[in-house]
This record gives C-alpha cells, structure tokens and sequence, in this order.
C-alpha cells in the first residue's frame, strides 16, 4: 500500500527553537516501505514501485501492518552519503555497493495509521519498531534545537545540510508544510554561459577557467528574459540543439556538490557578475 510522503519545504537558514528537532539531511532517494499480510512493498515518493530493486530489504526484522518513511543511501569512504553512487546502484543490480535504509518515520504501526499522532510519539514507536539500527536497517539521529550549530558542522563535513521539523508536527500525507523545513549546505560559484539548449530551457555553463561547468535548468522567468536580451550580441554558432556563445556573460550559481566528473550538481541562478 502506497503512502505518498509529507515533504519538506525550503528555508534559507536554520534557527534555534526547542520546539522543533534536527535532523541530518541525507543525500539518497525518498522510498516508503510498507509490510501488509507479511508482503513487502518498496515504493519511491513517486509510488513507483521499487520491491525487485533492493532484494535485501524484504526481509528486514519490522513487523506486518508497518509503513515506513526514509532514505534509501550510500555510504563514501569517509562515511557521508554519497547520492552518485546510490543512483548507480538503483540503476543497476549488478552494482556492488551496499545500501542503508535509513528511516526517520512510522506512517501505519499494528495496521493503524497513526500519522495523527506528534512527531515525538511517532519517533518513539519508531524505536520499538526497529529496536537495534544496522548498516541495512537505522533510525536517522535527531537532536532538540541546537540546529544553527547542528548547521555549522554539516557545512565543516560538506555534507547536504539538515532538516528541522515541529516536535508535535502530525505526518501531513502528500502535502509541504512549514512544519518540516529543510535547509540546504549550497555552494556558491561565479560560471560563463556557453550555450542554450534549445528545446528544454537549460543553459551550459564553464568555470571562469574555461572548463565545461555542466547544464544549468532552474532559472526565474525574469532572468530568462534578461538573458535572452544579452545573448543576441554573443551568439558564434547553432546547430539542431544548441545556441553557442562566446562566454562574457556571467552569472553566480548555487549548487549541491560537485559530481565525480567535476561538474556542478542541481545548479541554479543567484544573481548576474559584472
């Protein structure tokens, strides 16, 4: 059965309040894993069903009549989520890495739903659902408050960045609530636009060293008609998909991380660079 999640809306910075808990970020894929009549469903937030792609998650010690909200990971060397290689075992059943489920929520307990009751009461029959956290199997940690200084280490580690959630929060299904807020650890970085996508708007970008930065989609609709009006003057060349610019205009970009290949991570428009 098929729950699709509460999710997360975006703040740009993290604040103290009791009231709320901490949590840390993970950077993996949302899954919702549910057990009715002792069958084992997995499910993405987009309720693609995902049960044959982690095998090893069937059977996990969670009792029958249990929902389940987490994030599905891989660990790095260093011990940090690693969202590259969690993709490349999703895609692929013959990838050798080893995957967490790292779960911060009980939706349905003993086949009642139970997403009425406060974040705290569900985190604490959460604890005697999975009594004993295991590399395939743990409850995300959580802390009272102390987000701004919880924020300051993430950004020390370069890791995503954290999520503050009401203590008494009810788990609101398929909805984005200022109850759950998360705040991400962006990297900033001044980039040269080299090319327009022509059919899906998506602009390609190089480091001001001349290097390919990689394809930026995510740009306000006011900055797409500034940039249209400055590009005319630097157009060199087209094909079938692409507009070619001589690089001068420049931008700041804020990003998630950077990937293996050295390119930038879910880029997105902050502000022009003269």
């Amino acid at each position: 059965m098929f729950i699709s999640p509460m999710l997360l809306q975006k703040t740009d910075h993290p604040f103290d309040d009791d009231s709320y808990i901490t949590e840390l970020k993970l950077d993996g894929f949302r899954t919702i894993w549910t057990k009715f009549n002792n069958q084992v469903k997995i499910y993405t937030r987009h309720n693609n069903d995902i049960t044959s792609k982690f095998p090893e998650l069937i059977n996990i010690p969670v009792p029958d009549g249990t929902v389940l909200d987490g994030e599905i990971i891989v660990s790095d060397d260093k011990g940090r989520p690693d969202f590259e290689s969690v993709m490349e075992r999703f895609m692929s059943k013959k990838s050798e890495h080893s995957i967490s489920f790292c779960v911060f929520d009980i939706i349905y307990f003993n086949s009642q739903r139970i997403s009425n009751l406060p974040l705290i009461e569900r985190k604490a029959i959460l604890e005697e659902v999975i009594t004993e956290d295991t590399p395939i199997l743990n409850k995300v940690k959580w802390i009272e408050g102390n987000a701004e200084q919880y924020f300051e280490l993430i950004k020390q580690n370069e890791l995503e960045g954290i999520v503050q959630k009401r203590s008494e929060s009810k788990y609101q299904i398929n909805k984005r609530s200022n109850d759950w807020l998360k705040v991400i650890n962006y990297t900033y970085e001044n980039v040269c636009i080299s090319g327009l996508r022509k059919n899906d708007f998506g602009l390609l970008l190089n480091f001001e060293s001349g290097e390919y930065a990689g394809l930026m989609e995510f740009m306000p609709t006011a900055n797409r008609r500034e940039f249209y009006k400055q590009s005319k003057d630097f157009i060199v060349e087209e094909n079938d998909k692409f507009i070619y610019f001589d690089p001068k205009i420049k931008m700041k970009v804020k990003y998630r991380n950077l990937t293996k290949k050295g390119l930038l991570r879910i880029p997105s428009f902050v502000e022009w660079v003269c």
